[in-house]
């Protein structure tokens, strides 16, 4: 669908900024489960399908999105918008992913509370449920590999030319995941100080 809808788009009009619109409502349409669940779909349609961008320019956008306040697929929305089409272009791409919400949200404010009680509801809630836990699982371990075992030259999982260059990038990523794990279970340390230290690591020893 989301295939003809872009190509009818191209063929009347070769607007690239519409093109964008519609992925992103595409997107926003069809992700299920919060933001960790979009990047898995907006890297599918963003790099492998359409091309608009290659893998290490949506990584980079992936770490910038997560250390910036509000929903990672707003912010990388806007993010791809105003990097491709300048700020006006930001403001339609991130209308485009928010849009499907906006309008699910508001039927379902209007028509849940009179329909929440149904037995046929509740059933598509209780698998619903373990379905989306899923995807977000999946999502999530997508995001610790590319965390933990990428390359700093183009942000592709590949094996390290050598055993120092292996322990240098895999250990000091997992070293330093672990460590922030234990402090942000094990201490009152706000999330925000772990990513600026995880920016000044990074600066500092990779």
């Amino acid at each position: 669908m989301i295939d003809f809808i872009i190509s009818q788009i191209q063929a009347q009009s070769g607007l690239g900024l519409l093109c964008l619109v519609a992925i992103f409502f595409y997107v926003g349409l069809i992700t299920i489960g919060g933001g960790q669940v979009a990047i898995t779909i907006m890297q599918q349609v963003l790099v492998d399908q359409f091309h608009l961008i290659d893998g290490e320019f949506f990584y980079s956008m992936v770490a910038i999105s997560e250390s910036t306040p509000g929903p990672i697929g707003i912010n990388i929305a806007t993010y791809i918008g105003t990097e491709l089409y300048g700020v006006f272009g930001g403001a339609m791409a991130t209308l485009g992913e928010v849009l499907p919400s906006l309008i699910c949200i508001i039927l379902i404010a209007r028509f849940f509370g009179k329909f929440a009680e149904k037995k046929g509801v509740q059933a598509a809630f209780s698998t619903l449920r373990p379905a989306v836990s899923g995807v977000v699982a999946v999502a999530a371990a997508r995001i610790i590999i590319i965390a933990l075992f990428v390359i700093h030259q183009g942000f592709v999982l590949s094996a390290p030319a050598t055993w120092n260059e292996s322990v240098h990038i895999y250990g000091i990523n997992l070293i330093f995941y672990l460590l922030s794990l234990f402090v942000l279970f094990r201490t009152d340390i706000h999330p925000v100080f772990l990513v600026l230290a995880g920016a000044v690591f990074g600066v500092i020893f990779c």
